[in-house]
């Protein structure tokens, strides 16, 4: 069963961009003459999505406020307390069904085909329980740090951080959610669990991604966006 729903994770505070981010959320910061919020939409919205939620936490009003009549998408606050990757997924479950789907971070920009389409098109429900894509750190523009993931010959993820860079965009299967608590955890538990299970898989993105997490990035994004060579 191919994903229909799309959770844009948005509720972090954004620290890495300094005073970028003193009095408004990162997802609103602009990259290309667009918020990043918008170019996550972009994709989810071409990609079929629907339902579209997202999250937020810190400056929350200004991203509601910004989403404000926009038919396809529920913004869920998460008050009072942030509720990290794992609790803010968890938290949007009711709205995202029963039915496996895609999460994406806000903070990136991609350049080539739509990264939402491409794990669709890979997923296979009955030995997966998630499915991330994944970028060489050559083709991740802006990245700060090593990798995160070693992608085996059978498709499994094993933590590496000499590996390929996890772009922030996956597939889930909400059953995956089970037994987990209320309140805030790191997506992480989810992640040692299907490794465990050996059902955590990865896909690599044949284009360019950008990390737009920190204000150097946000100039080397919108070079690479400027870029028309085939990837």
């Amino acid at each position: 069963m191919t994903p229909k729903a799309c959770m844009i994770l948005a509720a972090g505070f954004g620290t890495r961009m300094g005073a970028l981010t003193a009095e408004r959320p990162k997802p609103l910061i602009e990259v290309a003459g667009r918020r990043l919020i918008d170019h996550a939409l972009d994709l989810a919205r071409s990609a079929g999505a629907g339902p579209i939620v997202v999250n937020g936490h810190y400056r929350a009003e200004q991203i509601a406020a910004h989403l404000a009549g926009v038919p396809d998408v529920q913004f869920l606050h998460e008050t009072p307390d942030i509720l990290d990757s794992g609790g803010g997924v968890r938290n949007a479950l009711p709205v995202l069904g029963e039915n496996p789907f895609w999460t994406l971070n806000s903070d990136a920009v991609w350049r080539g085909d739509n990264p939402l389409g491409l794990l669709s098109e890979a997923w296979t429900p009955r030995k997966m329980g998630g499915l991330m894509l994944l970028v060489p750190p050559e083709r991740a523009v802006g990245r700060q740090g090593g990798g995160d993931f070693r992608l085996l010959e059978s498709g499994q993820l094993t933590p590496d951080k000499t590996g390929q860079v996890w772009t922030g965009a996956q597939i889930l299967d909400p059953a995956v959610f089970q037994d987990t608590p209320e309140g805030p955890f790191s997506m992480w538990v989810i992640w040692r669990k299907l490794m465990a299970e050996g059902r955590l898989y990865g896909l690599v993105y044949p284009g360019f991604w950008a990390d737009v997490g920190h204000p150097i990035g946000i100039a080397l994004a919108e070079e690479m966006l400027g870029q028309t060579d085939d990837v």
